[in-house]
């Protein structure tokens, strides 16, 4: 039988992968951290893998697990894993002798309408702008974008909320981050834990990704609303997927439709 490849290291990958485990499917979970193993069911049909896909390790991966399917329920800003697989998977040479079928779970999108609430396409156009001259700014967008406000640690008060893990802290420092302007904690961020710290730093401005409530949007949405805090929503990258659902019942339907139909297959 073929096997499902989901792309994990968010909170619906845990959610879909039980769902994977309870219908036996045999399964590989990749994931970035061995903390993050934790997430997934021990079960027999369940296989986690961790470590960082080189682009060109994909066709190797996916021939050496017998993958049919893909599951992509990554972190809506992990876009290069999204990219290279769905250009592996729609490389008829790459993955011979048989198709790779693909989709993707996307978490929902909180709309911007509310007042307070800016939305914006890119860091580096949130950057050409003067929105955080001379403000106090904490920034909860993760380790990997932080070096790009290194210029403006001079223009601001910036703050940041990372996670507990030495290269997030390293990066932070790195990008001009003094250790009374760090905290480091892993999420869930309950709201009384977010109000409180935005008001004992005197946060004028947040920065935060355009995560959905699992990356805890909704949460600083309603903190920025509560302390009349300007909370700027940087937008998720466009993406062009061959197929994507929000619905873990559709993905679940969508992985049976194509498991069976292979297994059927083979016992013709």
């Amino acid at each position: 039988m073929k096997r499902i490849w989901l792309i994990g290291g968010t909170e619906e990958s845990a959610t879909l992968a039980r769902a994977i485990a309870a219908l036996q499917f045999p399964c590989v979970v990749s994931v970035t951290t061995e903390s993050a193993t934790s997430l997934y069911p021990i079960a027999p049909s369940i296989q986690v893998w961790v470590g960082k896909l080189d682009p060109n390790e994909l066709p190797r991966f996916i021939k050496k697990y017998n993958i049919g399917v893909v599951l992509d329920a990554s972190h809506p800003f992990a876009v290069e894993i999204s990219k290279n697989v769905i250009r592996v998977t729609q490389d008829a040479d790459a993955v011979n002798p048989h198709p790779v079928a693909y989709l993707r779970f996307e978490r929902p999108t909180l709309t911007t309408d509310e007042t307070g609430v800016w939305s914006i396409e890119s860091f580096e156009k949130l950057l050409e702008t003067d929105w955080l001259r001379g403000q106090r700014v904490l920034l909860t967008i993760g380790y990997r974008f932080l070096s790009l406000f290194k210029p403006w640690q001079d223009k601001a008060m910036l703050f940041t909320r990372i996670l507990p893990s030495q290269v997030a802290v390293e990066a932070a420092i790195e990008a001009g981050f003094s250790s009374d302007r760090i905290i480091a904690l892993r999420p869930p961020i309950s709201y009384e834990l977010e109000r409180s710290l935005w008001r004992q730093w005197q946060i004028s401005t947040v920065i935060t990704k355009a995560s959905g409530s699992p990356g805890g949007e909704d949460v600083k949405r309603n903190v920025a609303k509560e302390l009349g805090v300007k909370l700027i929503v940087v937008e998720r990258p466009a993406i062009a997927y061959p197929q994507v659902t929000n619905s873990v019942t559709e993905a679940i339907a969508f992985l049976s439709r194509i498991i069976n139909d292979r297994s059927a297959r083979i016992q013709e």
